[in-house]
C-alpha cells in the first residue's frame, strides 16, 4: 500500500511540474510586466502610496503569478439599487505595443447592492496575448464597501484570460453582485 501511494504522489509531482513550467513560461519574460513596474504604474495611476497598493497586488500575485502581461488604467462610474450599472472607458498597456489600446467597458449586475460610486480602476491582465483579446465579456462577482473612499479587488475570467481590477473611488455603496463586464473598442449605452 505505501508503494502505491508513493507512486500515485510521484506521478501527481511529475504532472504538476510539466504544467507549472508551461503557466510559468506563458507569464513570464520580456513581454511581462514585473512586481516592481505594476507597483509604480499603480500607484502613479491610482494615486495612492504603493504601500496601500501593495497588499492589493500581493494578494492578486499569490493568486495568479507576478509578472501579468497587461494592465488597463481607466475610469468608471457605477451605481445600483439591488439591479447597477457600470460604465469605464481606458487604456490597454502591452509592453509589445507602442502605444496603449483604447477600452470601453459596461455591464449590469444584480444582488444585494446599493448606492453610487466614481472609481480609478488599474487592471492587470493575465494570459492576454494580444489587446483585441481583451473584447468580449467577463463575468464576474465583486463586493463592495465605500463610504466616502475605498479600494477593492475582483476577479473576472473568460477563455482563459484573468482580469483583477483594482479600484480605488470615492461614493457610498454597499453589497454584494453577480454581473459581466463587457469590453469594447467604442462606447455602448446599453450594457448587455
Amino acid at each position: 500500500m505505501e508503494r502505491r501511494q508513493f507512486i500515485m504522489k510521484g506521478l501527481a509531482a511529475g504532472a504538476t511540474s510539466l504544467a507549472v513550467p508551461s503557466l510559468a513560461k506563458a507569464n513570464t519574460g520580456d513581454a511581462a510586466y514585473h512586481r516592481d513596474e505594476i507597483l509604480r504604474a499603480g500607484s502613479d495611476f491610482l494615486g495612492v502610496t504603493a504601500e496601500a497598493l501593495g497588499g492589493a497586488v500581493e494578494k492578486i500575485f499569490m493568486d495568479y503569478g507576478d509578472a501579468p502581461t497587461a494592465y488597463i488604467a481607466g475610469e468608471e462610474v457605477a451605481g445600483a439599487i439591488g439591479v447597477g450599472l457600470r460604465y469605464g472607458k481606458g487604456l490597454v498597456h502591452m509592453k509589445s505595443l507602442q502605444s496603449p489600446t483604447p477600452v470601453y467597458w459596461q455591464g449590469p449586475s444584480a444582488g444585494f447592492d446599493g448606492g453610487i460610486n466614481a472609481s480609478r480602476v488599474f487592471t492587470l491582465a493575465y494570459f492576454l496575448d494580444d489587446p483585441n483579446q481583451v473584447f468580449r465579456r467577463f463575468p464576474g462577482v465583486e463586493g463592495s464597501a465605500y463610504f466616502v473612499g475605498g479600494l477593492g479587488v475582483n476577479y473576472q475570467r473568460a477563455e482563459g484570460i484573468v482580469l483583477a481590477p483594482i479600484r480605488t473611488g470615492v461614493g457610498f455603496r454597499l453589497g454584494a453582485s453577480v454581473g459581466w463586464l463587457a469590453y469594447s473598442r467604442k462606447r455602448n449605452i446599453l450594457p448587455f
